[in-house]
């Protein structure tokens, strides 16, 4: 897949908007620059299935609260976010197509 220095920079925003802007960020980005490089397209899609997954584990952590285990998860889901979503952003600026571990593939590359 050959990357220009847009398509690297706007993969990595993807990642870093992601910090304050979840979802809305993300989204905007991938919907404009996904008919122009596949690059893009590929983080997008994987920022999504990242950001589902998450949820779901959050999900799944909140309910087992009650377990007193759900306090432990939810703060080591928070952790790993986020360092995945660094990992992630350094490794779209580098022009790489990384594959962020842990997640479900619901929107297929």
């Amino acid at each position: 897949m050959a990357t220009t220095e847009d398509d690297r920079l706007f993969a990595m925003l993807l990642y870093v908007l992601s910090l304050p802007f979840p979802v809305l960020g993300p989204l905007l980005i991938w919907l404009l620059r996904r008919e122009h490089s596949e690059f893009v397209d590929f983080h997008g899609k994987e920022y999504f299935n990242f950001i589902i997954s998450f949820t779901i584990y959050s999900i799944v952590s909140s309910i087992l609260m009650i377990v007193l285990i759900g306090f432990i998860l939810i703060f080591v889901v928070g952790v790993a976010a986020l360092v995945l979503t660094i990992i992630a952003a350094v490794k779209a600026y580098q022009g790489e197509a990384f594959r962020i571990p842990l997640v479900i593939r619901f929107i297929k590359n």
